[in-house]
């Protein structure tokens, strides 16, 4: 069974989905939002409480100014809050993508609050060699997105991050990498994207992890990357974390969107991740 909540945050109002019994995990993306996490939610819920939410702005959390940026820092702090409403003083959370560099964020932000972070394929552009080049191709993007729309930018982010977009009439897929048939985007789907790359994106990417902080001996951090992710600047990017957190990276199935792909093969792995 699926509960769903809603949470006064600093500027903003958080929907959270509550599901199944057992230690508690925070499962988050961004901007993906709790129900591309459903899936995966209900794989780990016969032997976790798991918690999925829409970060600020995004699907069902509107913001008090729709033209405030989002930042990991920002994020981290309504994940505090949702512990709090939780009763919680700590869980393990697993992030993908934007929401692993959430976790990364709350992990510096709020010792103790994290047992086990999972970070999955934080795309921490800042590490790269080429973060230059990096930040300039995402100032394109921006620009490409209030220029010419949703459409044109989604096919140069894919095409930055190393997914195969074909030619020019492909259809770009969303920021998870699932697969999917395509088909003209929902008004909200719309809404969200334009979010991203209005809003999300340049804070997201241009954060720097603080490395003392996630090497503290309160949380474990593993960084995960997919075992089909080969050629994505996040394998990049999660290797780059994990070098220096002097750690080896953990493989999950799928690419960057494996627990969708994968929602039961990737729910295993991240139990196995997990126990002590």
């Amino acid at each position: 069974m699926t509960t769903t909540h809603t949470l006064d945050v600093a500027g903003a109002r958080l929907h959270y989905e509550v599901r199944g019994a057992g230690p508690l995990l925070l499962v988050m993306g961004s901007p993906m939002d709790a129900e591309a996490f459903g899936p995966l939610a209900d794989a780990l819920a016969s032997d976790h409480t798991v918690v999925t939410h829409d970060p600020r702005g995004i699907s069902g959390s509107p913001l008090d100014d729709p033209g405030q940026d989002s930042t990991p820092e920002l994020r981290a702090d309504d994940v505090a809050a949702l512990l709090d409403a939780l009763g919680a003083d700590s869980a393990d959370v697993f992030g993908s993508s934007g929401g692993a560099v959430t976790g990364l964020a709350l992990v510096a932000r709020h010792p103790g609050r994290v047992r086990t972070l999972v970070a999955h394929e934080p795309p921490l552009l800042e590490l790269l060699p080429d973060a230059a080049e990096q930040r300039a191709a995402a100032d394109d993007i921006v620009e490409t997105f209030h220029r010419e729309g949703v459409g044109a930018a989604w096919m140069k982010f894919m095409a930055n991050a190393g997914f195969d977009v074909g030619g020019e009439d492909a259809a770009p897929e969303p920021p998870s990498g699932e697969p999917s048939e395509p088909s003209e985007p929902s008004e909200q789907e719309l809404a969200n994207s334009a979010r991203f790359f209005g809003h999300e994106l340049r804070g997201t990417i241009r954060h720097v992890p603080d490395i003392a902080a996630l090497t503290a001996p309160q949380t474990r951090v593993v960084v995960g990357i997919g075992t089909a992710s080969a050629g994505l600047i996040t394998a990049r990017t999660s290797r780059a974390l994990a070098e220096r957190l002097a750690t080896a990276p953990v493989e999950f199935p799928g690419d960057h969107g494996g627990f969708i792909e994968l929602p039961k093969e990737f729910a295993e792995r991240l139990r196995e991740v997990l126990r002590p």
